[in-house]
């Protein structure tokens, strides 16, 4: 059995993962998100900002004081698309290993797709073909395959809440013309890069981060957020639909209001509910899963099984 720490470097948002890891199962210890916006501006700059490199490194202070008190073994730490696409995120990795002595690793759209559907599937029969969709905020994964094997199909779009809002969203609230660019530009996207014959074969669908949580929590209105009320939630088709015209609705300052939703996430919900909306029209799904395991819990158990 190994305590392991895992940090997400996400587009959005930094998180933290501690936890024991027994075989196939992962007990979490703490678990902690901040929504940081590293891909601010990265769209149109090629570059992190300033104040969103400021506020990464002010989460990541706060989690290194967490994964020494909780006596990590191992940090194991994950960065994705905004990392990826940036010019100077090479010289902030460098920051953060001497800053923090966390040594973030740069992965491939592949490799996350790999780990979170090996963190979502975890646990399950492989009885179903599965659809896992991992909204970020710079790139959005479609993973397929049964539980307890790699993944048959999976790919990596350059599509996420913040890259997608930067580009289609610019009024407040977002008009109807610039709503049906974004779907458009949805939908091209997951029909151009998902195959036909991969979409009808999915029978499940299993929806994981930010977005996907938030749209569970705001159908159930949850006031505090209660992740054992999210994890196996089943947001249908309707709900989604009706979500994203009440959040498209509304200005970013009244949507800060709307219980369930964080309001650090009020700017970039709308782009990240219609990604999900789209997705499941594309997959042909009445409903999806939502689920609290990811990517944190799937570079656990690969880190696990390393050692």
């Amino acid at each position: 059995m190994a305590r392991i720490a895992v940090v997400d470097l996400g587009t959005n948002s930094t998180r933290l993962l501690v936890a024991e890891v027994d075989g196939g199962q992962v007990e979490e210890h703490e678990r902690r998100t901040v929504v940081t916006r590293l891909g601010q501006g990265v769209e149109a700059t090629g570059r992190l900002a300033d104040e969103a490199i400021a506020r990464v490194s002010e989460a990541l202070a706060a989690y290194r004081e967490v994964i020494d008190r909780l006596g990590a073994e191992r940090i194991v730490a994950v960065a994705t698309s905004a990392m990826r696409d940036a010019e100077n995120g090479p010289a902030f990795r460098d920051e953060i290993r001497e800053r923090f002595g966390i040594d973030a690793r740069t992965i491939s759209g592949d490799e996350e797709a790999r780990l979170t559907f090996l963190g979502a599937t975890a646990g399950r029969e492989a009885a179903s073909e599965t659809l896992v969709i991992d909204i970020g905020g710079g790139s959005t994964e479609y993973v397929t395959g049964r539980a307890g094997s790699d993944p048959s199909f999976h790919v990596s779009t350059r599509m996420g809440s913040v890259r997608f809002t930067e580009r289609h969203l610019n009024s407040d609230p977002p008009d109807h013309e610039e709503m049906t660019a974004l779907a458009d530009d949805v939908r091209g996207v997951v029909e151009g890069d998902v195959p036909e014959e991969t979409r009808a074969r999915v029978e499940l669908g299993i929806a994981v981060a930010g977005t996907a949580t938030t749209l569970a929590a705001i159908d159930q209105e949850l006031d505090p957020y209660d992740p054992e009320k999210v994890h196996g939630y089943r947001l249908k088709l309707g709900a989604c639909e009706r979500i994203v015209a009440q959040l498209a609705a509304l200005p970013v300052a009244e949507r800060r209001e709307v219980t369930g939703l964080h309001p650090d996430r009020a700017p970039t919900i709308v782009a990240g509910a219609v990604i999900l909306l789209e997705s499941m029209r594309a997959f042909d799904l009445e409903e999806v899963e939502i689920s609290e395991t990811d990517i944190l819990h799937g570079a656990a158990l690969a880190a696990s099984r390393e050692s």
